[in-house]
Parts: structure tokens; sequence; C-alpha cells
């Protein structure tokens, strides 16, 4: 059979001018489906928990349900803050229940670990609650997404503020895990290049119970600032127990350097009044802010923190981007994430960068005294603001190789 070559011709043309989602499904399973994965039990369950699962079902709500004329689904799971348990969930809601993106992630070994995977099974992550550079750094990934902080933007915001303010000798009680690590690098190497000293340091074990030889070692220090490289309960307990010791009272410092409203509540305005803390959104900043707090709270009974409200934003983005590019295809819809301004409620002016990580300004607040506060969560006096690009490292200091992204 003879064939036209003219007609041929004219029909590879008109497929390559095509544009480059079209040959893909629009959504795949006719359903856009998302997992947030966290702690829902632990250590960490408010500091993220089944309350960024709430952020998470808002986001989808108020995007309307569905994008690109398919449901959205959420889905959850609590990882335990084991990265072989996050691994196991994470691989069976890929392979066999069709998620398309993993969010929150808490824990930076469980990030870690999921972002892996993710890179190997071609899927997009985007992490809220685990902070560690590493992320858009050294083991970045083309489809993994950083969002709300990392250890750079806190040790900016909390350790440089402590530094001016003349606490000039350090000493860190550190997280034994990858998050732990890093913040005491990040905050340390802050602290030195400010003309500060790094005394020492020690680690202690996750979900710890008892604080009280860790401090000792830090009060023996003679440290102006001792630095709580940890978050969530633990170091609400180090403050406790911190106060029993009479550390504060005998003139050192407290710096939390991931403290956000979840455990500023759970501690009680007596116990945290004074403490400087950094963090990217907080409910009281602007009417904006106050809206979605008030509808969050009706659904909760509390006040969302930076965490919560940084899923709220991923998820939000997240669909923007299946939305623009016409399908959830992995690749494009990265593409898009990259592409598209962050503007919501939770960043103005946001911006992702090459590596994954999403820039914004954060801010610097200090807890108010109980007398200062004019009624249940105002918690936080704004001290200042950082700007997006003093908060977060630039593609170049990552340690991100994203000239392999194109392979």
């Amino acid at each position: 059979m003879l064939i036209d070559k003219t007609l041929l011709a004219a029909t590879i043309a008109a497929g390559l001018a095509m544009p480059a989602g079209a040959f893909a499904q629009e959504v795949s399973d006719d359903v856009v489906k998302i997992g947030i994965l966290n702690d829902q039990s632990g250590v960490y369950a408010d500091f993220g928990g089944k309350w960024s699962v709430t952020a998470a079902e808002m986001a989808a709500a108020d995007f309307g349900g569905t994008v690109l004329d398919k449901p959205i689904e959420i889905i959850n799971a609590d990882h335990q803050n084991k990265p072989d348990i996050a691994s196991n969930i994470a691989r069976e809601w890929y392979d066999t229940q069709q998620v398309d993106a993993i969010m929150e992630l808490t824990t930076s070994s469980v990030a870690l670990a999921v972002q892996g995977l993710s890179k190997e099974k071609n899927k997009i992550n985007i992490v809220t609650g685990a902070a560690t550079t590493e992320l858009t750094g050294k083991q970045c990934s083309p489809y993994g997404f950083h969002w709300a902080y990392d250890t750079h933007a806190l040790a900016v915001g909390t350790g440089g503020a402590l530094v001016k303010a003349g606490g000039d000798t350090w000493f860190f009680l550190t997280a034994d895990y990858a998050f732990g690590y890093s913040l005491e690098e990040q905050t340390g190497n802050f602290v030195k290049e400010s003309g500060g000293e790094v005394l020492g340091s020690v680690r202690h074990p996750l979900a710890t119970n008892d604080f009280s030889s860790f401090l000792l070692q830090a009060q023996s220090s003679g440290a102006k600032v001792i630095g709580l490289a940890n978050a969530g309960l633990d170091t609400a307990n180090a403050i406790k127990q911190a106060s029993e010791f009479g550390i504060v009272q005998g003139g050192q410092k407290l710096a939390a350097l991931l403290f956000t409203l979840a455990e500023v509540n759970g501690l009680g305005a007596e116990a945290a009044q004074g403490l400087n803390l950094t963090e990217g959104w907080y409910w009281d900043q602007n009417d904006e802010n106050r809206e979605f707090a008030q509808r969050f709270m009706e659904k909760t009974g509390r006040m969302p923190n930076m965490i919560q409200t940084g899923t709220y934003s991923a998820v939000l983005s997240y669909l923007k981007a299946v939305q623009a590019a016409g399908t959830d295809e992995t690749k494009a819809v990265a593409a898009k994430l990259h592409e598209l301004p962050v503007e919501d409620l939770f960043a103005k002016n946001g911006k992702v960068q090459a590596n994954g990580r999403m820039v914004y300004d954060m801010y610097l607040f200090q807890v108010k005294t109980p007398d200062e506060m004019k009624g249940d969560w105002d918690y936080y006096t704004e001290v200042s603001s950082v700007p997006g690009n003093e908060a977060f490292l630039s593609v170049e200091n990552s340690g991100c190789d994203v000239s392999t992204f194109e392979n």
C-alpha cells in the first residue's frame, strides 16, 4: 500500500506542534489524590498532626473540591516518626492507591526517606513539617519541594536576634537525628559568623522525658544562651525542666530554635513568656489571617500554626499547578510549581527556587507575658521580619546540583 508522504509529514508536524501535555491523560484515575503523612500520636502530634490534615481538607474545599473537573481526595496516615514505617506507607500509597503527591512529612529523617522514594517513583512531595536544609541541598529532587521553614531560616531569625542582643556564647541541646544536627550546625555557623562562640553541645534521644543531665551540662558550660535544637514536646519538656533547675533565673537565656504556636499554647504563657522564636505565619497579623484562623478554630478548637497553615498553602499551590498544567502528570505539575508565584494567605510574593525551596518572608516573635495577653491564643508580639532572601539559602549556596534535574 502506498503512503501519501505529504499527508504523513503534515500529520507528524501537527503532532509536534501540540502542547507538551496534550498526549498525557488529563487526570490519572479520574481523581487527584493527596496524602498527608505525619506524626499524629507522638512528640510532634500538636506540631502538625491531625490538624495539618484539617488544613489540607480546607485547602481542597477552598479550591472548589475539584480540579480539571475531577474530585480532590485527601488521605492521611501516622508515620510514628519512623522512616521505615513512613517509606512503607508512601510506597503502598504510590503503588496501590494511586496517590499523586505526599505532603507535610514532619521529622527530617522521615522527609528525606520519603523524598528519596518519591524521586524514585517520579512523584511529587511537598515538605512543610520537617526542617533540614538537606531536602533542598545535597538530597534535593526535581519533584521535591520545601515549604514553611527550614533550619537556616530558624538560625537567621532566632539565632541572629539573640546574638545581636549580646548572646554571643552558646551551648546546644540537640535532638539526636538529622533535624537536630542540621539546626545545631546552621545556628552554630550563624553564631560564629556573627562574632559569637559555640562552647559545646550534647545530644538527647527523641522523645526523652528526662533532660536533667543534659541541662546540667549546659548550665555548667557558662554559655549565655542554651540553644534548644529540638522541637515539639522535647522543647516544651526541656523548658519546663530548665525552670526547675533555675537556669533562666541564673542569667542564662533559652533559645527555642523551633517552637510554634501549638507548643507555646501547650506550655502556657507563664512558662513560655519572653521566648524569642521564628515562624513564617501568625494568625493575628492581619484580617485575612484572622478570617482563616477563625474558620480553622471552628473546625478544631484551636488556632493554626505555621506548619498547619503551610500545609494549606502547599495543597493549594499543588492544585493551582495541576490546573495550570492541565494534567496531574508529575513533570508537568513540578514545572508549574517552580514557575507559579506563591500568593496566598500564608505567603506573599513567595517564589519557588530551582532546588524546590519556597522563599518568603519569615518573622521573629516574642511570647507575651500573661499580663500582656488580651485573650486566648494572643501569645505573640512581632519583633521583626526576615526577608526571604536572607532567611533561606540561595540555590548556589544550598548544595543542590540542579543541573542533574535536566537528565
